[in-house]
Order: structure tokens, then sequence, then C-alpha cells
């Protein structure tokens, strides 16, 4: 039996393999792209990308690619999680909290407040920098991404009720988008 590969070591797309062709050979051609998609993405980094190394340019991705399904926003989430990084602010990135307990499947429920105090190598509400790995298999477009960010002030996020997000620079304006979104969950009997 052939072990499941490592978080992060394949590259999602569309393969052709042929019949009877064995699990190993698959994986390998999917560890293979991701190789190759990391190299291209890394020769094409902007100057300004937060990471230093094809590692920490991998785990962000990973959290890029979970915080936001919405393939327009990617690179704003890039460059909001690249601000915090070169600041040294928490990341407080939601889907951190969440692979530590389900690795990589859907929570179900909303995030206790003893899951946001977790002390672990993942929960970035409770550690400095990166995850000590990646949350999941980003696609290209994350690495892309993550490699160049859009150019932003902005250092704090919350949902905007369409599967998006509002940015704010400020913690007064993040207040204001936060209340927002409550008065949107109350209206849809959600508080």
């Amino acid at each position: 039996e052939i072990e499941v590969p490592p978080e992060g070591s394949v590259l999602p797309d569309t393969y052709a393999y042929e019949r009877g062709a064995s699990r190993a050979s698959v994986i390998e051609q999917m560890q293979n792209a991701m190789d190759l998609a990391l190299a291209e993405e890394w020769a094409k980094r902007s100057p300004t990308t937060a990471v230093d190394t094809i590692r920490d340019a991998l785990i962000l991705a990973s959290i890029v690619e979970k915080e936001t399904g919405k393939p327009e926003e990617r690179r704003m989430v890039a460059g909001l999680y690249s601000n915090r990084v070169r600041v040294g602010m928490l990341l407080q990135a939601d889907p951190t909290i969440v692979y530590p307990i389900t690795k990589g499947k859907p929570l179900g429920r909303r995030i206790r407040q003893s899951e946001i105090a977790s002390v672990n190598g993942y929960n970035t509400y409770t550690r400095v920098g990166l995850p000590v790995g990646p949350i999941t298999n980003p696609g290209r477009e994350s690495l892309a991404a993550v490699l160049n960010p859009a150019q932003t002030s902005a250092l704090f996020m919350v949902a905007d009720g369409t599967g998006g997000h509002k940015f704010a620079e400020t913690n007064a304006e993040h207040n204001a988008n936060v209340q927002e979104w409550y008065r949107l969950r109350r209206e849809r009997g959600e508080m």
C-alpha cells in the first residue's frame, strides 16, 4: 500500500494517465507537477513577495487556497497576509485552526473559542509567522498569488456573505466591516 502523500506535495490539476497505471506513478506525476509549478512561479516572483523560500511560498499558498473560494480574491488575500508577515502580525487565518482538527475536511460548524486559543504548530492565532507546514495542496493560481501578491495596505478582512471578503487597512474600518457581517448574519437568522 502506498502512503498518502504529504500535504502540499501534489498539484491539483487534470491529469492524463493510462488505465492500469499504478497509484505510485500517478502520485509521482502529481508531485512532479507541483515541483515544476513551484519552480516556475518562484522564477517569476515579485521582489515584493513576503516569503523567502519556496517552502514558505507553498505554506502561504495553502492558506490562500483555503481562505478564499473566489479566484479574483487570491492576490488580495495574498497581499494582506504578506503585509502581516512583513510587520510580524499574527496571520489569524481561520483555516489554520481547522486543519489540525479535521486534516483538511470541512469542520461543519463554527470554530470554538477554545480552538482559537489552541497552541499547536498550525494555529496562526497563537503562533507568529507561518504554520509548520501546508494545510492543503494549493493550486497554481494560489502559488502565483503569493509570489506576486496585490500591492495593498490591507491588514484585515472579514467574510462578506458572498463567499468573499471585505478588506480594511485600519482596525476601525475592520470593526465596521465586522459589524456589517454580524448584521447580515442576524438577518439570515444565523445569530
